[in-house]
């Protein structure tokens, strides 16, 4: 009997190695997985180059404490900044802590600047944000709060894409808006570009900030470096976490310089975020992902991949009713419960995850082939067929 606590309802499987996109089962069993411990090991299973700067970072140095200097630290934050539209990062160690520190930071910059009221952050009702205390009440779902009052203040919200809802609910004490550029957990539901153009309009006119959650659509997953990028606006302050760390735990926020200025010492802390050997990793991720053509590439693959998905859904109308999502980031929203489906997808060896709207999510790694993306279509015709 497990001494594990029952908060995870895990499927009865463990593996004992992974190689690129596959896993291999203690019982043997090989599986395409297009899970990817959900959005995470952006570049597949024990990718070479991480591996082997992971090995020479650990002969090094592990961890030192932000009270000194940091110059791997150093060395990834310069590159998301020139790479983006931030000024300066500040390191974590998972999504959830990235997302509080943007909370913090929003809040803390109306401070500030003598606005101490302004302090109110407006997401999306059944979002995602983390499972911290702050986060689970701004993602607005009576599901994820339940047993766990008294309730955090501090957060509003209106119904995705009822842009009436949204105006109506800023107020004098709104500090922010932050959404999900994607929707993961709520179902994979992508912001079209003209209401992200829309939302930072709102922010100018309003003097609020925008907030962008890319903590699973972020780092290259939709095809571009960030998902907010195709529609060419710039947000205040984004969360990341899960694709810069291709598996090993790393969260940041990025902010502008107008914002960070009032993230002054002792603001913000963390034991672990930005040690050495975490930032290492994130430089191994980047070093591939800048890499001429990569990003080009997962653009075609997964122009592929929705093309063939949405041949699968003109064949079997009654079983997928959309094919959602951007770049590598996908979501077959089902008729019926997916539960079954997603079982399925995995006794024939293709392993998923679920999202809300019974929508079966599919996160191929960003360095996946085109054969293996065949085989997953071939599994989910397959599935479809016998359904």
């Amino acid at each position: 009997m497990s001494a594990l606590a029952k908060n995870y309802n895990r499927r009865k499987i463990a593996f004992k190695k992974g190689k690129g996109s596959f896993l291999f089962a203690k019982n043997g069993k090989k599986y395409l997985d297009f899970c990817m411990g959900i959005a995470v090991n952006s570049l597949g299973h024990a990718h070479p180059y991480l591996v082997k700067e992971l090995n020479k970072q650990s002969k090094k140095v592990w961890h030192v404490s932000n009270a000194f200097i940091i110059p791997e630290g150093e060395r990834l934050a310069k590159r998301l900044t020139q790479k983006t539209f931030a000024d300066s990062v500040i390191f974590q160690n998972s999504g959830a802590e990235a997302t509080e520190a943007a909370i913090k930071v929003a809040r803390r910059y109306f401070y500030s600047i003598g606005k101490s009221k302004k302090n109110r952050i407006l997401c999306v009702k059944n979002s995602f944000h983390g499972r911290t205390l702050a986060t689970i009440y701004a993602s607005g779902s009576k599901k994820m709060t339940e047993g766990f009052g008294p309730k955090v203040d501090g957060f509003d919200h209106f119904e995705f894409g009822n842009h009436k809802e949204l105006k109506k609910s800023i107020t004098s004490k709104t500090a922010a808006i932050m959404i999900e550029t994607v929707m993961g957990e709520g179902g994979i539901k992508v912001v079209p570009d003209w209401c992200l153009k829309e939302l930072r309009k709102i922010c100018n006119k309003k003097k609020i900030l925008l907030i962008l959650d890319e903590v699973q659509c972020g780092i290259g997953r939709s095809g571009n470096f960030f998902a907010f990028e195709q529609s060419k606006i710039k947000p205040d302050i984004v969360p990341i976490a899960k694709g810069i760390g291709g598996g090993f735990p790393i969260g940041a926020v990025l902010m502008n310089k107008k914002v960070s200025s009032g993230m002054t010492p002792g603001t913000h802390g963390s034991t672990f975020g930005g040690n050495p050997l975490a930032m290492s990793v994130g430089n191994a991720v980047l070093d591939q992902i800048f890499k001429k053509g990569f990003l080009k590439n997962v653009k075609n693959l997964s122009k592929y991949f929705h093309n063939e998905l949405d041949k699968i859904k003109r064949e079997f109308p009654k079983i997928i009713k959309e094919v959602r999502g951007v770049g590598l980031l996908i979501g077959l929203q089902l008729f019926h419960d997916q539960t079954k489906f997603v079982q399925k997808l995995m006794d024939n060896k293709l392993l998923t995850i679920r999202a809300a709207e019974n929508v079966v999510r599919i996160l191929p790694p960003l360095t996946v082939k085109k054969n293996e993306i065949n085989l997953a279509l071939k599994i989910i015709r397959k599935v479809c067929k016998e359904y």
